[in-house]
């Protein structure tokens, strides 16, 4: 491992060992105590942290979880949920131990680290088509304080479109400022939702879902769970949008460019994200590979 990335290693065998002082409350006393507080990236919440509050849902130990804006669907188990943070701040996710894993590693601990299961509990019928679903799970935003660099642009889009929407229905989903609660990283406009309406009118935008179903679901985060659940063919990108992609089992096409982020110098895309669901994670790192691998599998 590089010298530069095993300060993460460090960090996570960390926050293993701080579990060590719950011995006893966790499998001896097994009483409501533990409070989960979290402000950090999306991401890491959904690798690390909510799994961890729902082993404790499990263990009969977890009393309270607290999070973001519109997380609560995230947290359907937890009986006394509170979104408090209006905004998510990348560097909280530094120095912050109070779960089994919290960074990039070789290895994780699932000790404390259970499935949640989201498909299960969103799977429903109202979001069901006559060809199976395909979601498109795009972002187009600043990376490490530089220009968008794992996103599809239109072009691509256009050939991926074309190409399928007469097999899957195709649902494209790429979230507006105003939909999620941002996490320091500008979301940049892509000018594709237009685009798609006026040359594929086929293909489902979840922005326009959630105009039509606002009335009935609790949050935009709530739609996505439901659209998710209905869905097993995923083309997702780099960061929290693949995670969540991950959750619902099916097949991942996730598009991580190596040249940014760290979970493929740490092979994460075979031992954590699998471990979400049990879904079949693809790494494209170029948009060709994320053509290769539909073309072979979707």
């Amino acid at each position: 491992m590089r010298n530069d990335l095993r300060y993460f290693i460090r960090d996570n065998y960390f926050c293993r060992l701080n579990q060590l002082q719950f011995i006893v409350k966790d499998y001896l006393v097994r009483k409501q105590y533990k409070e989960t507080d979290y402000q950090g990236e999306f991401d890491q919440e959904l690798r690390y942290v909510l799994p961890f509050a729902y082993w404790h849902h499990l263990n009969g130990t977890l009393k309270k979880t607290v999070s973001c804006k519109h997380t609560k669907a995230f947290y359907f188990f937890s009986e006394n949920h509170e979104e408090r943070y209006a905004e998510r701040i990348w560097e909280a996710g530094y120095d912050y131990y109070s779960v089994p894993n919290m960074t990039h590693s070789n290895s994780f601990s699932y000790k404390k680290w259970a499935r949640v299961p989201l498909k299960k509990f969103y799977k429903n019928n109202q979001f069901v088509y006559a060809k199976p679903i395909l979601i498109i799970a795009n972002k187009y935003n600043v990376e490490w304080g530089n220009p968008p660099l794992n996103y599809l642009d239109i072009e691509l889009l256009d050939k991926i479109v074309s190409k399928y929407k007469s097999r899957y229905q195709v649902i494209y989903n790429r979230p507006l400022s105003t939909q999620i609660v941002s996490d320091n990283s500008e979301v940049l406009d892509l000018n594709e939702h237009a685009w798609l309406r006026q040359t594929h009118p086929e293909v489902l935008l979840m922005n326009d879902l959630f105009t039509t179903y606002q009335s009935t679901v609790n949050s935009f985060n709530h739609l996505q769970l439901m659209v998710y659940a209905n869905c097993d063919r995923f083309i997702s990108m780099h960061g929290g949008t693949a995670a969540l992609a991950s959750y619902f089992g099916g097949k991942n096409i996730i598009l991580s460019n190596p040249s940014g982020g760290m979970e493929h110098h740490f092979n994460e895309y075979k031992t954590i994200f699998p471990a979400l669901s049990g879904a079949t994670i693809l790494h494209a790192k170029n948009r060709e590979e994320v053509l290769k691998y539909l073309e072979e599998l979707y």
